[in-house]
């Protein structure tokens, strides 16, 4: 091998060696992932800044710790005080309570829900933001009313985590005492409702004051932003604490005027483990034996819900019972068995509705609109949601629209009697979901009405063709010889 000695010589060798390491198609591919990569994240995540004209005049707090979940409601009186008007602004959730976080909202004077979006703040990377839209611009001076909604799951911690069977239930929660908020904060009261008077201790951070079921803290003055101080309440709570770890949902369409949906529950009892043995006697004969337990729990499903079914692996659970209302089915669902800390469950739910209550169509264009999920029970916490949507065989130029971020998961075909390539089916996956998102979803596709005849003309066909052989057997002679007729 020729020595680069020469200035030429060693540019020619550079070049080879980079040919080598990285050939043309390389150095293309590289360039169209980095410059795809550039633009996905700069469309992706959005940046918003922390404004100085922005305060809180006053926030009135409202944490509910009644259930299983932790349900937060602020009134905000949103000041203006600088000279050019304000179209939106920032809410913030603490790094130390963000994965807990399962839904945030916000509601305008008049009750309207406002436009709110998933953000970011330089510097602040452990804290989330959303951006709340107004609905109509601050202008300097002005102040405006907001109310906002937050629901947090798995924030109450059982203690002690294991209890007996004849023990309550004491959960304990920690929070910020103060409004997490990216603005001054100039006066705020907070109003923790626990419904109970077993409270074991409670942060006393004066002023404060403790009355029945609510213990009320402030009104505190002049708060920085991002300022926090620790609110805890150790209390009994002998609600439910049902978790549906993980629930399928399928959603099967019918052009013939039906709906089946089917779901898979799976559940688990999250609240203090059980401790020692069970004594069912016990537990039949005193009412008051395992507080914490659940015995069974309400389930509602569309008003035009028919042939409802309720199973699991050893069969039909003939304990449930069905109430039709005005504007619901309700079912009293009840396990095998009680259900105790640390306990599980699993089921199988299905029933039909009337496809032109959720179908529309126009022409071949079709629009399904349907909930993305169902109410389980009361202070419902989901881990895992997963629907699958099967449509008609043909259908196409579907297109998924959703009322929250999703993960939408690859279409896949389903296989039934009388189809020929299979019906395509939709899936996507949900984590953390709480009552809030019981919300519509609408898929719209394309189905040319002319292939409703393609089940009925497959039967037709396939009993012609059945008709011909057999006609085509009967008449066909098998027989070596024929047999002679003797004449008398």
């Amino acid at each position: 091998m020729m020595a680069c000695t020469s200035a030429h010589h060693r540019r020619r060798c550079l070049s080879n060696v980079k040919s080598v390491t990285m050939p043309v198609t390389t150095k293309i591919l590289f360039c169209i992932v980095t410059v795809l990569y550039i633009v996905i994240k700069s469309e992706s995540l959005s940046v918003d800044n922390i404004s100085s004209d922005v305060k809180f005049k006053n926030v009135d707090r409202t944490i509910d710790l009644t259930s299983q979940l932790v349900k937060i409601t602020s009134k905000i009186t949103l000041e203006n005080s600088g000279k050019s008007p304000v179209k939106n602004f920032l809410l913030a959730v603490e790094a130390s309570t963000k994965n807990n976080l399962a839904f945030v909202g916000a509601k305008d004077n008049s009750n309207k829900d406002l436009r709110i979006a998933e953000t970011t703040v330089k510097g602040y990377d452990n804290v989330k933001f959303w951006r709340v839209e107004l609905k109509e611009t601050l202008n300097a001076g002005s102040t405006v009313s907001i109310t906002t909604d937050t629901v947090f799951t798995k924030a109450l911690q059982p203690y002690p985590t294991a209890i007996t069977q004849q023990e309550d239930q004491l959960v304990k929660y920690t929070g910020n005492l103060y409004v997490y908020s990216p603005y001054y904060v100039t006066s705020q009261k907070t109003n923790v409702v626990i419904n109970t008077k077993n409270v074991e201790s409670f942060t006393k951070i004066k002023p404060f004051s403790q009355q029945d079921g609510t213990i009320q803290y402030g009104a505190y003055s002049n708060i920085a932003p991002f300022t926090e101080k620790e609110l805890s309440v150790h209390y009994k709570n002998n609600s439910p604490f049902l978790t549906v770890t993980r629930i399928e949902r399928l959603i099967e369409v019918s052009h013939w005027g039906n709906i089946a949906i089917e779901e898979l529950i799976e559940v688990e009892h999250t609240g203090a483990k059980l401790k020692g043995p069970f004594s069912r006697y016990d537990y039949q004969q005193d009412h008051h034996s395992g507080p914490a337990s659940v015995r069974s729990y309400k389930t509602f499903l569309p008003a035009s819900a028919s042939d409802v079914y309720y199973r699991d692996t050893n069969g039909n659970i003939s304990t449930s019972n069905m109430k039709i209302k005005k504007d619901s089915v309700e079912l009293d669902l009840r396990p095998r068995y009680p259900l105790f800390g640390g306990w599980r469950t699993h089921y199988t739910l299905g029933y039909n509705v009337p496809s032109y209550e959720y179908l529309y169509h126009s022409g071949n264009d079709y629009l399904l609109k349907m909930r993305v999920i169902d109410h389980i029970f009361d202070d419902m916490q989901v881990d895992e949601l997963t629907t699958k949507i099967i449509l008609p065989e043909g259908s196409t130029g579907i297109k998924l629209n959703v009322p929250y971020p999703v993960t939408r998961l690859a279409d896949s075909l389903h296989y039934t009697y009388l189809d020929t390539k299979g019906r395509p089916v939709i899936t996507f996956k949900k984590t953390n979901l709480v009552e809030n998102h019981i919300q519509d979803f609408q898929l719209r596709y394309t189905f040319p009405r002319l292939l409703m005849l393609q089940e009925p003309l497959l039967v037709v066909g396939f009993l012609y063709a059945l008709f011909l052989c057999v006609i085509i057997y009967v008449r066909l002679d098998f027989s070596i010889h024929k047999s002679e007729h003797h004449k008398e």
